[in-house]
């Protein structure tokens, strides 16, 4: 009896904890996921229950993302859990002297004087004798920051020709092209409050590292506990950012100059192909992958990103702080190859069952102002609900992509419960939440809105706590609320919705 006894102890000793693989400081992640891998490969005693890999306190640099395989993936019965050892102290980061590639002087913006298409060139107040010269000497590389309405430009600075009082400023490839070629968005001049803005900025940057995990193809992932710190955006740098909507970098864009128009749409006149910021976080080809309780902070671009093909994820009280792009991000936005604008009705079902729910969400689009706090595309039986959203430089909640009335697989998503304010804090053409195209069977409901934001820049008066944007349509709208009243229908944002929409006071 004493051997069996004893027996009985080494084997719960050695099982029932077993699967627990424990990093200190100083080791690698990378070790671990591996060994992990391998128990999973031999069908190791360890793996019932689950296997968890437990990050002790500490900062662990990252040379290159964690990668996560389908070879990773748990089960059900069996998952792989990735978790810190308590109070958010683990660090999975970047370089500790990597900063954002880009960073936002104290100074304002200026108004610009003129933005001339054929001739691409911008013309501007003459800057200071100290900023040409440094140019001149091609001691400082100098970027311009334009503002226009919904989304910003970063534009290389190829040179500029003094004029007085005023100056021509000529940009670089492709940003150039991209700038002045596509229609929307643009620099407004003679706008209903005034040209847009620019800023003009010495770029002191370089290169550094932009993801930190990816998962491509596992499932049954959990992630708790544990802090995601410190990325860059290199992008900028050697491409420039010139964007579509939501941060959404466009790679080719023009305006149809004969017979604007196409068969779904006969208004449209602007093609463009787009790709998808870079995240610090990528999930794909992925079902049950969960952020639980996980501090994203200090991050240059997407923090979280659920690119394709994910279904049954779940993100939740999670915190994401100093975010230079979009938060989190989920769904298809139709990228290159395809043409972002046509009506696609094989992207929805792409991404499903994703659930946000009970995160909080302050200064987020710091580096893009056109990002957002959530940005689904195309997405169906999604919900965000029971968030907290606050500081956002243009919309906070956007759920829908495509500009289209036709049904396209989106349906069945929901933003119910949300708490969002000081959003549209720079760029209009905003919403508290925002909605896309027609999405049957869809609800937003039972959230506290603050009014926008007095965008200090913005050249019209477009923001709203609900904008129903381009055939927005199939949605149920009750009580939502703004600064302790019900929001009223005549206050909701409207641009040519659909007939299918319900609301309710």
């Amino acid at each position: 009896m004493k051997y069996i006894l004893t027996f009985f102890i080494l084997f719960i000793n050695t099982y029932a904890f077993g699967g627990e693989i424990i990093v200190h400081e100083g080791e690698s992640i990378h070790d671990a996921l591996r060994q992990a891998r391998e128990w999973r490969r031999i069908n190791d005693p360890r793996c019932l229950g689950g296997i968890s890999i437990i990050i002790e306190a500490g900062r662990y640099y990252m040379n290159e993302p964690l990668f996560l395989r389908p070879e990773d993936s748990g089960t059900k019965e069996s998952p792989l859990v990735i978790r810190g050892s308590g109070t958010l102290k683990s660090f999975i980061c970047g370089d500790d002297r990597q900063q954002h590639t880009q960073l936002w002087p104290k100074e304002g913006m200026e108004r610009m004087i003129d933005f001339n298409k054929e001739e691409r060139v911008i013309t501007i107040p003459t800057p200071p004798d100290s900023v040409l010269q440094n140019f001149a000497s091609k001691k400082t590389p100098l970027e311009m920051v334009v503002h226009q309405r919904w989304a910003i430009a970063i534009l290389r600075v190829k040179d500029m020709q003094v004029h007085g009082d005023s100056t021509i400023v000529s940009f670089m490839e492709p940003e150039s092209r991209l700038e002045f070629e596509h229609p929307w968005p643009q620099p407004v001049i003679d706008g209903e409050n005034g040209n847009s803005s620019f800023l003009l900025r010495t770029t002191e940057q370089r290169d550094g590292i932009e993801q930190l995990v990816i998962i491509d193809g596992a499932n049954y992932v959990r992630f708790e506990g544990i802090t995601i710190d410190k990325t860059c955006w290199n992008r900028p740098l050697h491409k420039g950012h010139v964007t579509l909507q939501g941060g959404m970098p466009l790679v080719d864009a023009y305006k149809l100059k004969e017979n604007p128009g196409l068969p779904w749409d006969e208004g449209l006149e602007n093609q463009a192909w787009i790709e998808r910021p870079v995240s610090a976080v990528t999930v794909r080809n992925a079902h049950h992958i969960e952020f639980y309780s996980v501090l994203f902070q200090n991050l240059a671009a997407t923090a979280l990103d659920f690119v394709d093909n994910i279904s049954d994820c779940k993100v939740q009280k999670c915190t994401f702080g100093n975010i230079g792009g979009t938060a989190i991000m989920g769904g298809s936005f139709a990228e290159s190859p395809r043409e972002v604008h046509r009506p696609y009705t094989d992207l929805a079902e792409r991404c499903q069952r994703l659930t946000i729910t009970e995160n909080f969400i302050v200064d987020a689009a710091n580096e893009d102002w056109g990002a957002v706090a959530i940005a689904l595309g195309y997405v169906r039986h999604c919900t965000v609900s029971k968030n907290y959203l606050t500081r956002v430089n243009y919309s906070g909640i956007c759920i829908g992509w495509g500009w289209t009335p036709l049904d396209t697989g989106m349906e069945n998503n929901h933003i119910v419960g949300n708490k969002v304010s000081h959003y549209a804090r720079q760029l209009y053409d905003a919403g508290g939440i925002y909605t896309l195209s027609n999405q049957p069977n869809s609800s937003i409901k039972g959230n506290e809105i603050s009014q926008p934001s007095s965008a200090p820049y913005a050249t019209n008066d477009r923001g709203f706590c609900i904008y129903l944007d381009a055939r927005t349509d199939g949605f149920t709208i009750e009580n939502n609320t703004t600064e302790g009243r019900l929001i009223r229908r005549d206050e909701i944002g409207d641009n040519h919705p659909g007939p299918n929409l319900i609301f309710k006071q």
